[in-house]
């Protein structure tokens, strides 16, 4: 981090989780925080799984913002009185989330063309919880840029600490490129603490990005993360860390998850290998392809640790 501009972890549903998040903290770091994926709301309850990710216990010696998703006041009520239960002062709620199941259930960027909506939630949510320091991550709109100009006013009015902005419109999900200049547009008239979020994939797309926005408080960073997990630590450091010093630490990295898994799931060797292929979706996208593809059709766990040993070179 330099100069107070910081960059924080987020989140991706199914690899962020607080296995995931300690292994990191352990053996990288360089984050702020880290947001854990959305807490929701199911069937009238909070899932199960969602709950133990946020669990205090599972996610010692880090900073965790715990975020979440709801549609309206109600649900958001219901999970916000859970973080303040398990003793968190901060929560994000997530108006990004561009998955089309949720967008139709006016859920994550789905909320962004019914102001009315946002309004309401977040008026809510900050009168009814003035303990929470409230973060707010977005998108430019669902089908227009437009979209968030237009809660420009209303974010701004309200006591928020921090407002993360992805610069892809929720249709577009992840594809396509991001809007820079209506990022811009954005970024003139906001009065929060601005992070910028979406597609940070080295230490030079975050030296670009905060050179040409030199008033954001930092960067909100997933994939690039999942792929290079020192790349905050290397921007913060001003220097790559030499390629043998990252391999042993995703070595013992990779090794710490594998462990917690093995403990943690109860469906045997299928699903702990399974999981555990998981690891290796984003994770060094340019190391041997013959290799890489070892790890991902490995049938038994003796040949997946093979797999590994070939692929980081132990």
């Amino acid at each position: 981090m330099q100069g107070g501009f910081s960059i924080q972890f987020s989140p991706l549903q199914g690899y962020t989780d607080a296995v995931y998040r300690r292994a990191h903290a352990r053996f990288f770091g360089g984050v702020e925080c880290y947001y854990s994926p959305f807490v929701r709301i199911e069937h009238g309850e909070i899932r199960r799984k969602d709950m133990r990710d946020i669990e205090p216990e599972n996610n010692e010696n880090l900073s965790l913002v715990p975020q979440f998703i709801a549609s309206d006041r109600d649900k958001a009520e219901h999970i916000l009185s859970l973080f303040v239960e398990k003793g968190y002062r901060n929560a994000n709620l997530n108006l990004g989330c561009p998955f089309p199941v949720l967008a139709r259930r006016h859920n994550g960027a789905g909320m962004l063309p019914y102001p009315d909506e946002v309004e309401s939630l977040l008026t809510g949510v900050a009168e009814g919880f003035p303990q929470l320091s409230l973060s707010v991550k977005l998108r430019l709109g669902w089908d227009s840029p437009d979209e968030c100009l237009a809660l420009l006013p209303l974010l701004n009015r309200l006591p928020l600490s921090a407002v993360i902005l992805h610069p892809r419109l929720g249709r577009q999900q992840y594809k396509g490129s991001v809007d820079l200049d209506a990022f811009a547009a954005f970024y003139d008239a906001c009065e929060k603490p601005l992070f910028y979020n979406g597609d940070l994939l080295s230490a030079d797309d975050i030296s670009d990005i905060h050179e040409r926005f030199p008033r954001l408080a930092g960067v909100a960073v997933g994939r690039g993360l999942l792929a290079n997990p020192a790349l905050a630590l290397e921007y913060r450091q001003g220097s790559a860390l030499p390629e043998a010093e990252k391999m042993e630490r995703i070595r013992k990295m990779h090794d710490f998850v594998f462990d917690a898994y093995s403990r943690q799931l109860q469906g045997g060797d299928a699903q702990l290998l399974t999981k555990m292929k998981s690891f290796w979706d984003y994770l060094l996208p340019d190391a041997d392809r013959k290799a890489r593809k070892a790890v991902l059709k490995a049938t038994k766990l003796g040949a997946y640790h093979a797999a590994v040993s070939g692929l980081t070179g132990k």
